[in-house]
């Protein structure tokens, strides 16, 4: 009888020793915070390595998808990439991760992602972060948001390049690059956007932002001409806690330090 005593007791112990190892690797649903990096237009994941880096050295979980047809998915690029498969590409990976408290960021393009998601899945969120972004209310597309030139230079250029599928890149200067090193590391990595990414309209079904709290990030030296309107609107709105980098576009090459302190200081 002592011996069955002591080996009920031996079972207990080890049952709670497993439910404390699992508790300790599961996510606690509410409780830590956790930062997922959506990419802009071109892009990848791999352009947040830095700003990742950063913030899994203070001890944060980072994430960071590419979208379909870019970057390592360019083999996948098809004519039936849109706005609603990246939006559904970042819903997904937040719920098949089983992410809670997600600080999602949306850089530039990803604007219009980050707002679907949130639409979509407001529950897995803590607050909205949007990065030099395009802001598109329900119903309009990139293009519909883009100046009149810009517009159809990417209409034409789609055309000219591949008959309708995907824009063509624009290099790293563009973005406000200007390392040399920088400029080639980008450069080499940087892919066509699927073109119906940007002709496709955004749908939501719930106020914008979906009650979630909204930060954007402006990056203002130099400051794109197309994003200017955006970081104007967000600056004198009480809806949005604005604040500035002074750097180009692309923070996330070009000031990663910077930019991984100011998105660690909104949890």
């Amino acid at each position: 009888m002592k011996l069955y005593i002591i080996s009920k007791k031996s079972f207990y112990l080890l049952l709670i020793l497993l439910i404390s190892v699992f508790n300790a690797n599961a996510q606690p649903a509410g409780k830590q915070p956790v930062f997922v990096l959506v990419h802009g237009a071109f892009h990848g994941g791999w352009c947040w390595q830095r700003v990742s880096k950063e913030l899994r050295a203070k001890g944060a979980l980072v994430y960071t998808p590419t979208l379909a047809g870019l970057a390592e998915h360019k083999n996948t690029l098809n004519d039936k990439i849109d706005l609603n498969t990246h939006i559904d590409d970042i819903v997904n990976f937040i719920i098949e991760e089983d992410l809670h408290n997600v600080i999602l960021v949306g850089h530039s393009y990803a604007g219009a992602v980050i707002a679907g998601v949130a639409d979509r899945i407001p529950e897995r969120l803590s607050k909205l972060v949007f990065l030099d972004a395009m802001l598109m209310e329900n119903g309009q597309s990139a293009l519909d948001v883009s100046p009149d030139d810009i517009r159809a230079y990417f209409v034409k250029a789609t055309n000219d390049y591949d008959k309708g599928l995907s824009i063509p890149f624009f290099t790293s200067d563009f973005f406000g690059v200007t390392n040399t090193a920088d400029i080639k590391w980008v450069n080499d990595r940087l892919t066509n956007q699927p073109f119906k990414t940007f002709s496709q309209p955004l749908i939501l079904k719930h106020a914008y932002g979906n009650h979630l709290p909204l930060v954007y990030i402006a990056c203002t030296q130099p400051e794109l001409r197309a994003i200017k309107p955006f970081a104007d609107k967000t600056k004198s709105s009480n809806d949005w806690k604005y604040l500035e980098l002074k750097t180009g576009h692309d923070a996330m090459i070009t000031m990663p330090v910077e930019l991984s302190n100011m998105l660690q200081s909104l949890n």
